[in-house]
């Protein structure tokens, strides 16, 4: 070897550290999930940070909940707004939500990418640009962009030699070969009956951070998809994805037919063949309205007129080949004999689960759904 002497050189392996959080980083990472909690309230996710700190010792002299205050006017994470009694109201910004939604994701989809997850193609090859890794000789028509230049340069030389000057003609071009893109419409339905907040166990804030993980995953890896995300009490709607984390349980019942009629409104209008539905729920449904308007309640066990209703919207889904996939938060027998022969009037599929493990579920299921729906 001429030149420096590279014998003593040579690779240094040492334990990966990562980098230290600055105090900030860690104090919004706190305030990120506490935003969650007080549906966007952000003074009363301030007092939950000041108690916290007050029996951890978060801060220190160098930090304090003031400058972090400070921080998160100056970063653009709050705003302040002047009311017109000329009080000040602080509120969380865009950047927050868009902030919120990322982190969901991350604890939610992040477990799901390190279990080798696939990713939901169509199994038929064709134009595309999500690549299979094989490679295919070049067609007319291929894009440029799909042109491998290291196997079409590895070709010329291999077909031509390098005696007479480099030679690349288009026998020797190679093109990655890519899949289909294919598209899926979801709507997501969020029970806000009361039952998610009783009996000492909030339910609501986990499905709000699957809807927000769900709709970040969708809008940023599979643009081309379609998501909806609609509430129903005693009756339905649809709210945007910013309105997710300011979501509240009301003094509702559970009026689910109300939910999957709106559901299947807005997928008859999509133009995509592959539709399904989400439903988060933790309770039977006890709620209709009635052609005059009134609404018809009955919270006491199984209300077969009302039950009858759901069969019904179940079927009707079934005729327009819409699936519905229901994620029961309750192991009460008598619920479970509902939702089995709910998803038999559908063929659909129905998971009996605690909140633990809701996202991961629904995620899994996210992609399951899609890759058996473009098969068929």
């Amino acid at each position: 070897m001429t030149g420096k002497d590279y014998r003593n050189r040579g690779f240094v392996f040492k334990k990966y550290e990562a980098d230290e959080l600055s105090m900030f980083d860690k104090l919004l990472d706190i305030f990120k999930e506490l935003i969650i909690h007080t549906s966007g309230d952000v003074d009363e996710a301030l007092d939950w940070l000041r108690e916290l700190d007050n029996e951890y010792g978060i801060t220190n002299s160098a930090y304090t909940l003031e400058d972090f205050e400070k921080d998160l006017k100056e970063k653009g994470y709050i705003k302040e707004e002047i009311q017109p009694e000329g009080n000040g109201q602080r509120s969380i910004t865009a950047k927050t939500e868009r902030a919120i939604r990322q982190n969901a994701l991350n604890q939610i989809f992040g477990k799901l990418r390190k279990s080798g997850s696939g990713n939901h193609n169509t199994q038929k090859v064709g134009a595309g640009d999500e690549r299979t890794g094989e490679f295919r000789n070049y067609r007319f028509g291929d894009g440029v962009e799909q042109v491998s230049m290291t196997e079409s340069l590895r070709n010329a030389q291999i077909n031509h030699g390098l005696q007479d000057g480099f030679i690349l003609t288009e026998d020797d071009l190679v093109v990655h070969e890519t899949n289909h893109k294919s598209q899926m419409s979801t709507v997501l339905m969020l029970d806000i009956s009361h039952s998610m907040i009783l009996y000492g166990e909030d339910r609501i804030t986990p499905a709000k951070k699957v809807a927000m993980a769900l709709a970040e995953l969708i809008t940023t890896r599979y643009p081309k998809d379609t998501l909806d995300i609609i509430v129903f009490g005693n009756d339905s709607w649809r709210i945007d994805i910013a309105d997710i984390p300011y979501l509240n349980v009301g003094p509702y019942h559970t009026n689910t037919v109300a939910g999957l009629q709106l559901a299947m409104d807005l997928l008859r209008r999509k133009r995509n063949t592959n539709k399904q539905i989400f439903m988060i729920t933790d309770g039977k449904p006890s709620c209709l309205r009635l052609p005059d308007g009134q609404y018809y309640k009955n919270s006491n066990g199984l209300d077969q007129y009302i039950v009858n209703k759901c069969y019904a919207m179940a079927q009707q889904a079934r005729k327009l080949h819409i699936p519905i996939t229901t994620f029961m938060i309750a192991q009460d027998h008598y619920l479970m004999q509902f939702v089995e022969a709910f998803t038999k009037a559908n063929q659909g599929k129905a998971f009996y689960t605690g909140l633990k493990g809701l996202g991961e579920m629904i995620f899994e299921d996210y992609e399951q759904n899609r890759k058996k729906r473009i098969k068929g």
